[in-house]
């Protein structure tokens, strides 16, 4: 053999290793390829039932609060009635119940006619002294005061 030979039989072989490289590279990439279309596949079989029920919720959230917003402006009108029925009734009732409460009032006690006696000090006992509704032994406050 020849040098041109075994030159020509050694491109030969690096082609042949290189297309042999090539093919396994391209086979290996059209896997991969199928596996993507396959998992972009599965997520949009997956991912659009998921947006259409994601859509149904935003439409009934969105109904509920167009309720709740209608309500709240059902009881902010009835607060307001409410509201100016009170002032109403308290401008047309108000005076005159002060009044008649005022003339009942005096009317007792001008029938009444009796004065509250004042308590005599000289009958209260001296060693207690009532405060707030319970009795203290005048001691202790002897004891406090000096």
């Amino acid at each position: 053999m020849s040098g041109g030979e075994v030159a020509g039989l050694l491109v030969a072989v690096f082609w042949a290793i290189l297309v042999s490289f090539l093919a396994v590279v391209l086979v290996r990439l059209a896997q991969t390829l199928r596996a993507t279309t396959k998992l972009v596949a599965d997520v949009t079989d997956r991912a659009v039932p998921l947006l259409a029920d994601a859509s149904a919720t935003v439409r009934s959230a969105q109904t509920q609060l167009e309720r709740v917003d209608a309500i709240a402006t059902d009881v902010q009108e009835v607060t307001s009635n409410a509201s100016a029925l009170s002032s109403t009734v308290a401008s047309t009732f108000g005076g005159p119940l002060v009044k008649v409460a005022a003339f009942g009032y005096g009317v007792r006690q001008a029938l009444g006619g009796k004065k509250v006696p004042e308590q005599d000090t000289d009958r209260r006992d001296p060693r207690r002294t009532v405060i707030v509704g319970r009795t203290v032994p005048a001691a202790r406050r002897r004891k406090r005061k000096g």
